[in-house]
């Protein structure tokens, strides 16, 4: 059974996470990448902050795009309350957001945007993560086994810290990961 419409897919994202799971949805893509700043205009809500670097990740391939072509763009934001934690620049700051983290419930948003050559479908996704108190010791092996200097918030649910550290998720594991699948999987049939 063919599941998605007739389009040629393209994910312009290099994250090996996101590329796995639409492999493990069954939709055939190709990558294209760009290098585009993920930065954002003071005083944006949090909550919009995802959305518009979707969006803003789509704008260098929008010129080149078919008829037949549906460019996935998403962008993953870990905040504690209108605190965004973005990627840690070295060890130092993936430990102390960590610290940060540790015994709290903070928010994973992710922000997707659709978009062929003649629209844009927007969306996002939210899920509530508590972590159990870490010790230092726990943070210590953790940013020194697994490097998380490529992760919001500085820690991958599906790794040892995920494992070992969350108490409880809210919402679709799948967007801590990095993409809401269900969701975009539903807005693909739609679109």
């Amino acid at each position: 059974m063919k599941w998605f419409p007739d389009y040629r897919y393209i994910l312009a994202s290099g994250s090996p996470r996101r590329q796995q799971m639409l492999r493990d949805l069954s939709l055939p893509f190709e990558v294209w990448t760009a290098d585009t700043p993920e930065v954002y205009p003071p005083g944006i809500r949090v909550v919009d902050i995802p959305i518009f670097l979707a969006r803003q990740k789509a704008i260098p391939f929008k010129p080149v795009l078919g008829d037949k072509d549906l460019l996935i763009t998403a962008d993953t934001i870990v905040c504690m309350g209108n605190q965004v934690l973005g990627k840690p620049g070295d060890r130092e700051h993936a430990r102390e957001m960590l610290k940060v983290l540790s015994g709290k419930i903070h928010q994973v948003i992710t922000g997707m945007c659709l978009t062929s050559s003649k629209k844009e479908v927007v969306f996002s996704d939210v899920t509530l993560v508590e972590f159990k108190v870490l010790s230092e010791d726990e943070i210590e092996y953790y940013v020194d086994a697994y490097q998380p200097y490529d992760k919001a918030g500085a820690y991958g649910i599906q790794e040892w810290i995920g494992l070992t550290g969350v108490v409880r998720i809210d919402g679709s594991f799948f967007n801590v990961v990095g993409m809401p699948v269900q969701r975009l999987y539903e807005e693909i049939l739609r679109f």
